[in-house]
């Protein structure tokens, strides 16, 4: 096997492997790789105990102090949602100081024409109206604005409507309340404006989920490079 390097558009050195099975790359980092299935699986809970919080369970017989299960649910989420905003501040820190690929997720590329471009190319490809794709090292240009909707501002707005209400239950005096309810609120003109759009924005990351999965598999059967994998190696390896 022979190792030699590659430059992408910042000019940063790409190691690059030709192995008996192509071209193999190592995009993305372990701390990238780490947030990702973390990140996976919080709103896989989040999704499951947000849609109870908002469609309670029947009211159970007998004595009320032994029935607790709501309570569960409810603490679920928000440990959960905890441990989503202190990972998705460490993705914000490791696009600072991780690689060109880490900080893909953060802004997009708007007065690049040929990002625009390519975006109009990667919609006829997914529509089926073009026979051949075009490959990217990095997330193609309709990935990357997908994934910028649903995490980086979908996420966003999750977390702040989210302590908002929790900080409203929480009441004047707890700091959810001080850092976010107390303008958040005020902002969407009352408190059931927040609910539903917090609702609504769910909706939208759990669509933006099942299409991610089923584009990853897609990708990695027609366009012949591995795309799954290569958030569990951190390599992406280009077979043609």
């Amino acid at each position: 096997m022979s190792t030699k390097t590659t430059q992408n558009e910042t000019d940063e050195t790409v190691e690059t492997d030709k192995t008996a099975a192509g071209t193999t790359l190592y995009i993305y980092e372990w701390a990238v790789r780490a947030w990702h299935w973390m990140n996976a699986l919080c709103l896989i809970v989040l999704a499951v105990t947000g849609y109870f919080i908002s469609n309670p369970l029947p009211s159970q017989p007998g004595e009320a102090s032994e029935s607790f299960t709501m309570g569960y649910i409810r603490f679920t989420h928000f440990a959960t949602a905890y441990i989503f905003a202190v990972i998705f501040l460490g993705r914000i820190y490791w696009a600072l100081a991780g690689n060109h690929y880490a900080r893909q997720l953060f802004w997009l590329p708007i007065l690049n024409r040929d990002w625009w471009r390519g975006l109009v190319r990667e919609l006829r490809w997914y529509a089926f109206l073009d026979k051949h794709p075009i490959k990217y090292i990095e997330h193609n240009p309709l990935a990357h604005l997908s994934m910028f909707l649903a995490i980086t501002l979908g996420g966003t707005f999750m977390i702040v409507t989210g302590f908002a209400m929790y900080g409203e239950g929480a009441q004047s005096g707890s700091w959810a309340h001080t850092v976010f309810s107390s303008w958040v609120i005020p902002l969407f003109g009352q408190s059931q404006n927040v609910h539903t759009g917090h609702h609504m924005v769910a909706w939208f990351i759990v669509c933006f989920m099942i299409v991610h999965v089923y584009v990853s598999i897609r990708e990695e059967i027609m366009l012949q490079q591995t795309n799954i994998s290569a958030m569990i190696t951190g390599t992406r390896t280009f077979r043609k």
